[in-house]
């Protein structure tokens, strides 16, 4: 049993570490000399970056972007407290039903996130307010490390809801 809740707990903080990293990190979509994400636009030639701001054609789908995966992180940490929580509050036999709640959360919110991001990339890439052609890119790691996220916090709020406390 304790093998088992030491592999939650690593998949949980796991899962944590990846939404922290792909909601940071500048690299959702990347070329030969820029990289871009949800926050700013960086150029590697100058390392100059610029913050993607209400000058470009669809803010209101970045701003989107932003709050789901700031959400998904917050969703994951707290679904963690809740579950160290439980832990040491639930009597035997019962289910961490509402720390799997909070994970599912975590869940959609990262999968909207992603989802809007993979549908409006086209747009998002024509805009004006970029100083230079970014259209002609690629996904980055960040955005895959989304996709991945999302499978990770499934796949614990799964657990969770199967998972009984046990001696």
């Amino acid at each position: 049993m304790l093998i088992l809740l030491a592999f939650i707990i690593v998949f949980h903080i796991t899962s944590a570490a990846l939404l922290f990293i792909s909601t940071i990190d500048n690299a959702w979509w990347v070329g030969d000399n820029f990289s871009t994400d949800v926050w700013r636009m960086c150029t590697t030639n100058t390392s100059t970056c610029m913050a993607i701001t209400a000058e470009f054609d669809e803010y209101q789908s970045i701003q989107a972007v932003q709050a789901a995966m700031i959400l998904s992180t917050i969703f994951c940490c707290v679904a963690f407290l809740v579950f160290i929580l439980q832990l040491f509050r639930l009597k035997q036999g019962e289910r961490f039903v509402l720390t799997s709640v909070i994970q599912l959360l975590s869940c959609l919110c990262v999968m909207i996130a992603a989802s809007i991001y993979t549908d409006r990339h086209e747009e998002l890439h024509r805009s004006l307010g970029y100083r230079m052609e970014v259209s002609k890119g690629q996904y980055g790691y960040s955005f895959v490390l989304a996709w991945i996220a999302f499978a990770f916090t499934l796949i614990s709020g799964v657990m969770y809801l199967v998972l009984r406390k046990r001696k």
